[in-house]
């Protein structure tokens, strides 16, 4: 047995000796004990840590009291850079769109392909369906068909002790489009569901939907209680609105003529059957249709951040349906018909206008405005085409100069500025990479070169 002993992890030990138990009563603080809390025991310079964090919080007390109540515990703002991608042509009108994302090069990629498609008709969009769905998942043991007969009494009932909740919420064109009991035996002993198919007109309308269910929850056990045994009664196991909307789906489309797509007749042949190509690999190879579909979601994600709406639950329904066959496929797909060239996409997207951040957080707001205050299906359009837009600006590069070309430039002065270039510095190099692959290395050697020379 070796006599050499572990080195320590300094790290371990700075920890150790920074936090060596829990806090409590961490959220009874006030925000600044808080910060003094998070600053003495995490920050290397506590003095500095706190001017960070000073730094980013808000001027105006107001606007930083909306932004502190938001979460829990907040210590500061975690800001993201707001641009916005101009001469978006969709359905015959002209958008400009919000796009919130710290991604170098997705901005520019979305503007340029709204301006190559504004030449060529614009971006056509189709809502194919607004359905969302919520479920009441159950367990139960006794017979399926008296189970079956006693929601099929009481399934008016438990629709009339929704009333109250639903009221408001008909009146704007929504509210519960169906309600049905679904057996799920044959996939786990006892499983029942009770599945509701909401209209949540311009709401996301998570809330409204959760509210529907909890409710209906409770309605359904006091109802059983007077009719199954307590042996027998089913069981609530949870009321939750699911994320997954495979019918609340937007189809977003551009197509030309195959000549308007090159220089010349031979040049644009082949530059869209290599598009078409890429798309087709995409749909068939899952590695490959990952970063295909990463790269539509940085157009839909930026404008879902933009607009106050919630890009995680965007997300998981997003790649759910991108594997809703069984197999991990590219949202959009392309086809050359009739020497005509298209290029779609179908995507779920399940998003408000009204209700949550875009009544409270004051760059939500403005970024509705920019959008000149859109429906929900019409911000529906508006982001499926923001992510057709920027997966076309992709694949136009992978087939044509390569990605890292105009990724990297844009990079550049990322570059510098953690290099602490000046202005002066950031412009004179930049010129010199005009022509030179962009590095870590290679730029950092730029830039200590120009210092050397003066």
């Amino acid at each position: 047995m070796s006599n050499t002993k572990a080195r320590p992890n300094p790290y371990l030990c700075y920890q150790i000796s920074r936090m060596s138990k829990p806090i409590e009563g961490f959220s009874k603080l006030t925000k600044a004990e808080k910060i003094n809390w998070v600053a003495e025991t995490h920050g290397e310079s506590p003095s500095e840590f706190k001017a960070t964090l000073d730094t980013y919080n808000h001027s105006d007390p107001e606007i930083q009291k909306i932004h502190d109540e938001f979460i829990e515990n907040t210590l500061t703002n975690h800001y993201l850079p707001l641009g916005v991608a101009p001469n978006f042509l969709i359905d015959g009108k002209w958008y400009t769109i919000p796009m919130a994302i710290e991604e170098s090069s997705v901005v520019a990629a979305a503007s340029k392909a709204a301006k190559f498609w504004s030449n060529r008709g614009g971006f056509k969009t189709e809502i194919l369906g607004t359905e969302k769905v919520g479920q009441i998942h159950l367990n139960y043991h006794g017979s399926a068909k008296k189970l079956n007969d006693f929601f099929n009494d009481n399934k008016l009932k438990f629709l009339n002790d929704l009333s109250s909740i639903t009221e408001s919420m008909e009146r704007r064109g929504g509210g519960i489009k169906n309600l049905q009991l679904i057996s799920k035996t044959t996939a786990l002993d006892g499983y029942y569901q009770i599945d509701l198919r909401f209209e949540t007109a311009d709401a996301m309308g998570a809330n409204f939907i959760n509210t529907c269910l909890e409710t209906l929850a409770k309605s359904f056990t006091n109802a059983a209680s007077s009719v199954f045994e307590a042996d027998e009664l089913p069981e609530v196991v949870m009321s939750i609105l699911s994320n997954y909307v495979p019918n609340c789906v937007v189809r977003a489309s551009v197509s030309a003529p195959v000549d308007q797509l090159g220089a010349d007749l031979s040049e644009a042949q082949l530059y869209a059957k290599k598009f078409v190509r890429a798309v087709a690999i995409a749909r068939e190879e899952p590695y490959r249709a990952v970063t295909h579909n990463k790269g539509i979601m940085n157009g839909v994600d930026a404008v879902v951040i933009a607009t106050g709406n919630d890009f995680r639950a965007v997300e998981a329904g997003v790649h759910a349906y991108a594997a809703k066959d069984g197999k991990y496929r590219s949202l959009s797909q392309a086809k050359i018909e009739n020497d005509t060239f298209h290029f779609y996409l179908d995507i779920p997207l399940a998003l408000g206008t009204v209700g949550g951040l875009t009544s409270l957080h004051p760059l939500v707001k403005r970024s509705l405005e920019i959008l000149d205050k859109p429906s929900a299906k019409e911000l529906m359009r508006i982001v499926a085409v923001a992510g057709l837009a920027q997966n076309f600006a992709a694949i136009n590069s992978l087939v044509t100069t390569g990605i890292q070309k105009g990724h990297m430039k844009m990079h550049l002065l990322n570059l510098l500025s953690a290099l602490g270039a000046t202005e002066a510095e950031k412009q004179t190099i930049s010129k010199q990479f005009n022509e030179q692959i962009v590095t870590n290395s290679a730029v950092k050697e730029a830039l200590t070169k120009l210092r050397n020379d003066r």
